[in-house]
């Protein structure tokens, strides 16, 4: 066991199993005293909502001026089925699209590929090339919706689409609102949709996000994100300590490159799951923003307020939702809703009660979509800025939580940085650790969840519900449509833009973003547009560690 390994696994790091009282410490290994007293609490100063340090909220009036963005994750099969289901929750209410895109999209296949066939549509819509993308947004105006997409390995070129199709409807690129996640270091981390080599693919989003800043200067070109982290296995303070230290390293990335960090910092998000741990969710999200404004002003001389404001969205849900007594997780996504809320969040994407097993309903889509709904117009919590600050045990464990944070960004430096962990596999292998204990805390009883080791019964015909039902024609529509494309275009425009893009890949600093834009324009395909970086720039080889 190396010396970090040892820190690691002490008081700071994983759970002690020193007790099997699961109300003695928090999942993040912090033990918690059976009272808080007023001087414990409030060791760090928390300021005014909207002023530095930003502890309790990066706008003076919270959620009455403007509420969160409510966001439902949603995508499937073709993108008519998924351009049919975005207007069925905008009719409910919903305020901004989240794209969710099937994994050959995702690892830059296309459809027809030998390795895609069998995943196209599977887990998100299946978008190729610009026609795709032209019919997944009919009828939906971009200058008046706010577009998400969780896609890292592509993200460059869905975002060069989602550019092609706004300048297909006229609509300015200035006028553009939205994010897209364009996160590659947490998926060698914890997810693995990585297509190239670091190095490569940290360039790759330097070109992204110096372009958006100059062409869609209301689009956040990147949402640096702990939330796969966390349904990896990592605890709450990993998930926000690892997040944060790939924020810096893309820090330094921009600025190597140029970038005016006054300027590319206010366009920075972040993204994260909300678990169950109602209190330990809301510090999290407390002390990140107190740290990460902190971080940027002593560490890079960050000037501009706005820039040092943590914007973040979360997904409630994830690994803490169970295929057990399904609806359950009902309650489970209300809680986290208003941990959420009262952490400060500026979107919030609810996740169905059945998406531990399948793709949501229309019906359970709804009522996770009513969750937001009922917690923003009902709950009274987004009436108050910060409802929870003030609080002697949520100041005692914000300032537990920032210290936990900033002890496992050192360790990250100590190790070598963050792309050195990840060229190693030193971080793969934390986060590995942590999943096991995780599942050996459930299995032992440990970690209590109701319906899996708490309050368990048999399995009734009840419990599944409504079932979600994939169109079985839907990989030969996808195919077709595919076929007519490659048909119908111009060939020679075509080559000329892949040509184009390769000879800017070539090189060390010519931005690749117009020639991605000019690519989709001529209907270039996602995996013609990833072969030609791939020949130029190679792909990732995962390390393996013993």
């Amino acid at each position: 066991m190396t010396d970090i390994d040892t820190r690691l696994a002490g008081k700071g790091g994983a759970p002690s199993r020193a007790t099997n009282d699961p109300l003695a410490r928090t999942p993040s290994g912090i033990d918690v005293p059976v009272t808080i007293t007023p001087d414990m609490a409030g060791t760090v100063a928390i300021g005014a909502p909207g002023q530095f340090p930003f502890t309790r909220g990066i706008f003076e009036n919270g959620y009455r001026g403007r509420l969160w963005t409510i966001r439902q994750y949603s995508g499937f099969g073709t993108a008519e089925s998924t351009n049919a289901r975005y207007k069925f929750l905008l009719d409910r209410g919903q305020t901004g699209l989240s794209v969710a895109l099937d994994l050959p999209t995702q690892c830059g296949y296309d459809p027809v590929d030998p390795m895609a066939r069998s995943e196209v549509g599977k887990v998100g819509v299946s978008l190729s090339n610009l026609a795709e993308a032209e019919i997944l947004f009919d009828g939906i105006d971009l200058s008046g919706i706010s577009t998400s997409f969780t896609i890292n390995g592509t993200a460059a070129i869905v975002y060069a689409m989602y550019l092609a199709v706004a300048d297909k409807q006229g609509v300015p690129r200035d006028k553009l609102t939205g994010t897209i996640q364009n996160d590659i270091l947490k998926e060698y981390v914890a997810r693995g949709t990585w297509i190239f080599p670091v190095r490569q693919s940290m360039r790759l989003i330097a070109d992204s996000v110096l372009y958006a800043n100059a062409e869609t200067p209301r689009f956040n070109p990147i949402s640096i994100a702990g939330a796969h982290v966390r349904d990896a296995g990592a605890n709450a303070a990993e998930e926000m300590g690892y997040t944060l230290a790939n924020g810096l390293a893309y820090v330094d990335e921009f600025k190597a490159r140029g970038g005016d960090i006054n300027a590319f910092a206010k366009r920075l998000s972040f993204f994260f799951y909300v678990h169950m741990d109602l209190f330990e969710e809301v510090a999290k999200f407390r002390a990140g923003r107190r740290l990460w404004a902190k971080l940027l002003r002593d560490r890079y001389g960050v000037t501009d307020e706005k820039a040092l404001r943590f914007r973040f969205g979360v997904v409630c849900g994830g690994s803490s939702l169970t295929a057990a007594q399904p609806q359950n997780n009902i309650v489970r996504v209300g809680i986290e809703t208003l941990a959420a809320v009262m952490g400060g969040a500026q979107s919030v994407f609810t996740c169905a009660f059945d998406e531990a097993y399948q793709i949501p309903t229309e019906t359970s889509a709804e009522i996770a979509l009513r969750t937001q709904q009922i917690v923003a117009h009902e709950s009274g919590v987004a009436r108050t800025v910060d409802p929870l600050g003030g609080s002697y045990y949520t100041e005692w464990l914000t300032d537990r939580m920032e210290e936990e944070i900033a002890r496992i960004m050192r360790e990250v430096d100590d190790y070598g940085g963050v792309v050195k962990a990840i060229e190693d596999g030193y971080l793969q292998t934390r986060i590995a650790e942590r999943a096991k204990e995780r599942k050996q805390a459930t299995d032992s009883g440990d970690r209590p969840v109701v319906g899996v080791n708490v309050g368990t019964r048999e399995k009734t015909e009840t419990d599944t519900g409504e079932m979600f039902h994939q169109d079985p024609e839907t990989v030969r529509h996808v195919t077709d449509k595919y076929e007519r494309v490659m048909d119908g275009r111009d060939a020679a425009a075509v080559e000329s833009a892949l040509a184009r893009l390769r000879a800017a890949a070539r090189t060390d600093d010519e931005n690749v973003m117009p020639h991605l834009v000019e690519c989709c324009h001529a209907y270039a395909t996602v995996g013609e547009m990833v072969a030609a970086l791939k020949a130029e720039w190679g792909e990732f080889q995962e390390p393996i560690r013993f």
